[in-house]
């Protein structure tokens, strides 16, 4: 796709519409490119062509009779591994799942076929979410195409991947800790982490259930909230969903932000930070002002403790959803000569060093003796760190940081060294533990080509405001600074 103008939603609507194509034949190229170029990034799993070709003859069947089109119609879309595809792998990246087809759609993935859009496949990412470089998933690593011999970042690295590669117009992430947003970071595209309950997680196979939210990724702010209108609101089937109205984030992504209060946080430019992202994300708040914002210095002084925070309460939720993964119901099963036996030589087999580590870690969190002195104490860490963004956005109406402190890092760069893994999200975990909106925009690159990202925070159920001034950062040119 390198020198191609990137296609967008609205642009493959149109061009359907006008007969330049048709869903059938559109479907066709994208599978002809992922299967010319996945080898060498592997981004995706699995494809699902039966289902994709079936969706685009409807589409097909629209433009025949002259109907109107639905809002994503044709859309050729890549769906993380960690959201349960009717008939379609879904391994969560492990192979205590190999070969596993649930019986059942994710809601997310339900309403973006409703809407239209063509699900190509199930793209790679960390065994089970857990990670922040794509490199723990158990069917081997995902290459970044903006530098094939750097980490696209992770867990959703697979999907920025794809995007990335245009080997999908848009796709579906998770984000748990970071993994929607700093993939996107990393591959150089707009990425959106949506409000806790904002979007249903019926059908999200869990990692830790108070944190993981389902998130758009595409190559145009615009694309991301159109994907995000499809998805947002509530199911019944989910009891975190929220009764919150949905507004149309495309029709109001232009509205002015001249005079918005952004706030800049003194913490998220510390010790760690690299120099070349901290002269980019202070390029991209210099455009920011000249577009009208007025910028706000904050404190927000609990952000030190989000890191060993969300390593407790994250690692907590772990051990208990993967309890079910036994070897008894679905998955993989080792046979043995006792159920005790079946049961530890089937996980031993089938989760990957990463899982076991935070399983260990959260069932040590949880055990008695230790609960009281890790995860009540960390719960109680969480409350102080929404409280700073609670008192953050009575000053400042948006907050803007740097995604992550440091660009994309070489392949095997860290994976002997957890902590430092763990420490690429230092910036990102603190949305994720205070349930706000954010989303990390492209903002330049560095001398190496590498890409940097730009993050917007928001108030609770704030990504109209979020997403317009992400969608005025993009227009301006902030890609390019």
């Amino acid at each position: 796709m390198t020198g191609e103008a990137k296609p967008t939603a609205a642009g493959v609507r149109a061009d359907l519409a006008a007969k330049k194509i048709s869903a059938r034949e559109l479907t066709g190229k994208y599978y002809a490119r992922i299967e010319r170029e996945n080898p060498h990034w592997n981004a995706f799993l699995a494809l699902s062509p039966d289902r994709a070709f079936a969706q685009a003859d409807r589409i097909d069947r629209l433009v025949a009779r002259g109907e109107e089109l639905p809002p994503l119609a044709g859309l050729p879309l890549a769906v993380k591994d960690v959201l349960a595809t009717r008939g379609v792998p879904t391994t969560c990246g492990s192979r205590i799942l190999e070969n596993y087809r649930p019986p059942y759609d994710a809601t997310a993935v339900e309403r973006l076929e409703q809407a239209g859009a063509i699900v190509l496949g199930k793209t790679n990412c960390d065994e089970f979410a857990m990670g922040s470089s794509n490199e723990n998933s158990a069917y081997g690593p995902v290459r970044n195409p903006a530098a094939p011999d750097r980490v696209p970042g992770g867990s959703s690295g697979g999907s920025a991947a794809a995007v990335a590669a245009g080997l999908a117009v848009a796709a579906l992430g998770t984000d748990t800790g970071g993994s929607v947003r700093q993939p996107g970071a990393f591959c150089g595209i707009p990425a959106l982490m949506p409000t806790y309950g904002r979007v249903s997680r019926y059908g999200l196979i869990a990692f830790a259930s108070s944190l993981d939210r389902v998130g758009p990724m595409a190559t145009t702010v615009g694309d991301v909230a159109a994907l995000l209108g499809a998805i947002a609101g509530q199911d019944p089937r989910d009891a975190t969903s929220a009764p919150v109205p949905v507004p149309h984030y495309t029709k109001e992504l232009s509205q002015p932000i001249s005079g918005l209060r952004i706030g800049v946080p003194n913490e998220y430019f510390g010790e760690g930070m690299d120099a070349e992202v901290r002269k980019k994300v202070e390029a991209g708040i210099a455009l920011l002002e000249g577009l009208g914002c007025r910028r706000v210095a904050l404190e927000m002084p609990h952000t030190d403790y989000a890191i060993a925070t969300y390593y407790l309460i994250a690692t907590a939720e772990a051990s208990s959803n993967l309890a079910r993964y036994d070897g008894v119901r679905y998955g993989l099963r080792i046979p043995a000569d006792t159920l005790a036996g079946m049961y530890r030589k089937t996980r031993g087999a089938g989760f990957g060093p990463e899982v076991k580590r935070r399983i260990m870690l959260g069932t040590y969190a949880l055990s008695t003796g230790y609960y009281e002195a890790y995860y009540l104490k960390a719960q109680k860490a969480r409350a102080l760190i929404a409280r700073d963004f609670q008192q953050a956005f009575e000053k400042a109406d948006l907050l803007v940081t740097p995604t992550s402190p440091v660009p994309a890092f070489r392949l095997g760069e860290r994976t002997a060294d957890p902590l430092a893994m763990y420490l690429a999200d230092i910036y990102t975990v603190t949305g994720s533990l205070a349930g706000v909106p954010g989303i990390s925009v492209p903002c330049g690159r560095t001398g190496l080509g590498l890409p940097v990202g730009l993050q917007i925070f928001g108030p609770h159920f704030g990504e109209s405001r979020v997403l317009q001034l992400a969608h005025a950062f993009e227009r301006a040119g902030g890609a390019s600074l």
